[in-house]
């Protein structure tokens, strides 16, 4: 049976994004083998548990064909689906250095809760980025659920150098003694110091070192910004999409003994990836989406090849470009610039607007970015004063340095001429031509 509406709907969206250009920097377009795995026959599969997994970053035919071990599935039939599963797991090791991967979290939210329930007990002390500041819900803003549970502190930047007080940090630390220190940001344009967090809380006792690298995942396996497992972190979680140009789902790296999920370990630094596990299956999560996993097995061979690293230094290329060109249109830009993927911008500074007219009259010209708090913002969430951007689905589209120039000048036009209709209308058009010449990945038979 054919669903019209949907599929009326389907189209209706590729065609926005055909003749729009993505900047919310959350946001990326994958490849047609990544929509393809997603939309495979695995969704039929329920592959409760865990396939065995030996620890090998690469399988030989042989290899990936061994046998294997029944009891940690709850159900039959799971001999593709397992070795759908090592791979995946086998290929982010490899990608992040890390000793294990659990490939199952439906998402980023998902995969910081399951980290949380692994290592804390309720009440446990975590200390991480203030929302207000840059950090992410699941850092413990009071409407979460881990709020309710967990006691949560926070530290901020200084909004106009964009660097943490580190002594102070330190401080708080010693004095509050964190189960977890957790680094890692949802709107923050800089790259935290990750020694000097190491070295704090190497400082505490039992102190999980953590990093929610969602953002900028797939920075580090470009290699074009540092990774938290060289510094002494326990801990990286991430999203598979954003910058890491996966199908939206979560993942979880950590560094330690990978033991039997089937049997409670003890409770150290060291059993760290068999506490995840249990934590993910059966703690907070039922069936995995198999087909979700097939399709974040394609990205991570995606970005094993060696073009994915010049994917990841034109992201932060074009990042800088078009900060610069903003600022000389005076656009006001928290911390005053980037060093990743992502740009802040204070509207009501720069223009007297909130964001969210700004994000209106982005979303009129076809150009989609969203309205965000900026550091200590005196404006309500849904009205803030800034506005988020970035340039990891853009790079992803093939635009280079010069084409982040025509960018600032559309979207600064776009902002003054946010009450003309006619002139918003042909700018549209103009956006709309300029983006066709550059197909999406999913138009293309082959890999992005």
């Amino acid at each position: 049976m054919f669903d019209k509406e949907i599929f009326t709907l389907i189209d209706s969206e590729t065609k926005r994004q055909r003749d729009g250009l993505e900047l919310i920097p959350s946001e990326n377009y994958v490849s047609r083998g990544v929509l393809d795995a997603m939309g495979s026959i695995l969704t039929n599969k329920y592959s409760e548990g865990y396939p065995s997994f030996d620890g090998l970053t690469e399988y030989t035919d042989a290899q990936l064909g061994a046998e294997i071990l029944p009891d940690k599935r709850y159900y039959g039939g799971q001999e593709n689906t397992d070795r759908v599963e090592r791979l995946a797991i086998a290929r982010a090791c490899r990608l992040f250095g890390a000793d294990h991967a659990n490939v199952q979290p439906h998402s980023g939210a998902q995969a910081n809760n399951a980290v949380y329930n692994a290592w804390l007990e309720l009440g446990d002390t975590v200390f991480g980025m203030d929302l207000g500041h840059g950090g992410h819900l699941t850092h413990g803003a009071p409407v979460t659920q881990s709020a309710q549970i967990y006691n949560f502190i926070r530290y901020g930047i200084d909004p106009e150098t964009g660097e943490f007080d580190y002594d102070e940090i330190e401080k708080i630390a010693i004095k509050e003694q964190p189960k977890i220190i957790l680094v890692g940001y949802s709107a923050y344009a800089r790259v935290p110091d990750f020694a000097k967090f190491a070295a704090i809380g190497k400082k505490i006792p039992g102190c999980l070192l953590m990093a929610d690298m969602a953002h900028v995942a797939g920075l580090i396996v470009g290699g074009v910004h540092p990774n938290p497992f060289d510094y002494g972190f326990h801990v990286v979680t991430t999203t598979t999409h954003k910058t890491l140009r996966g199908p939206r789902g979560g993942l979880i790296l950590s560094k330690g003994v990978v033991g039997n999920p089937l049997k409670k370990p003890e409770k150290t630094l060291e059993n760290i990836p068999t506490l995840i596990d249990r934590s993910v299956f059966p703690g907070t999560q039922g069936g995995p989406l198999m087909h979700v996993i097939a399709a974040k097995a394609v990205s991570f061979h995606e970005a094993l090849q060696p073009e994915f690293k010049d994917y990841a230094a034109q992201i932060v290329k074009n990042a800088g470009v078009l900060a610069d060109e903003l600022k000389k249109r005076g656009f006001k830009l928290v911390t005053g610039g980037t060093s990743n993927h992502l740009i802040l911008a204070d509207v009501m500074s720069s223009f007297g607007i909130h964001g969210g007219i700004a994000e209106k009259a982005l979303d009129d010209i076809g150009l989609t970015l969203n309205k965000n708090a900026i550091p200590n913002d005196p404006e309500p969430p849904f009205r803030p004063s800034g506005i988020r951007l970035g340039t990891p689905a853009i790079t992803t589209r093939g635009l280079k340095e010069k084409d982040m120039v025509k960018l600032a000048e559309w979207i600064l036009a776009a902002i003054e001429n946010r009450e003309n209709p006619e002139k918003l209308a042909k700018l549209r058009a103009e956006v709309a031509k300029f983006a066709r010449q550059f197909p999406l990945p999913s138009d293309k038979k082959e890999g992005i």
